[in-house]
């Protein structure tokens, strides 16, 4: 009798800081595509954004396990964050399914990176080891756009993709970093914890 395989969703990303936004759309892939848990995998230096200031791995992890902590659906994973060198996707999904050959990965990104997909690193062996999971991006690939965008990605690498039906939140960590050091108020687009580590810290003050 086979085994029955776990449906794990990935979903990558610098969280500084982590926001409603992103847990958000891990609740979306859960229940949209039954999942039986999305990782929160903060990347240690992510290659598109070589030369960013980005706060330092502590404080990512410890923001990414506050905001995970009270979903049993989610669990923060350092995987990317224990690897050397450049952390490209391709790299982190064939060697998560050498560990883990009992599991079906689905990769969550946003609709802006669906339509970037060809210039990422093997965009191909990508679309060949998981499910892509896409969700719109207000202003930047929603509704239609990203139909035709995750169809292409289909079409040009025959990879496993769909869209994910989420809320339109114009929402981002760079907006809050700037909110931060402008002195504003970030509640309601973080949660608590993360809101209170973020004043503890003294991140994003400038």
């Amino acid at each position: 009798m086979s085994e029955t395989k776990k449906k794990i969703g990935i979903m990558g990303g610098t969280f500084d800081p982590i926001h409603y936004g992103h847990l958000i759309l891990a609740q979306a892939a859960c229940e949209q595509f039954s999942l039986d848990k999305v990782w929160i995998m903060p990347d240690r230096q992510p290659p598109h954004k070589a030369g960013r200031t980005i706060s330092r791995q502590e404080h990512r992890i410890a923001m990414a396990r506050l905001a995970a902590e009270d979903d049993p659906r989610l669990e923060l994973s350092l995987f990317e964050m224990e690897r050397t060198g450049n952390t490209y996707t391709c790299d982190t999904l064939r060697l998560l399914r050498e560990r883990y050959p009992h599991t079906d990965f689905y990769f969550i990104m946003g609709g802006d990176s669906v339509v970037n997909f060809h210039t990422w690193y093997h965009p191909e062996q990508i679309a060949s080891l998981c499910t892509i999971l896409a969700a719109g991006r207000p202003g930047a690939c929603e509704g239609e756009a990203l139909l035709r965008a995750v169809e292409h990605l289909r079409q040009a690498y025959g990879g496993k993709a769909y869209c994910l039906t989420v809320p339109s939140m114009d929402i981002s960590s760079q907006m809050l970093r700037q909110l931060v050091e402008e002195g504003r108020s970030i509640r309601y687009y973080v949660p608590d914890p993360v809101r209170n580590y973020i004043a503890r810290s003294g991140l994003y003050r400038g």
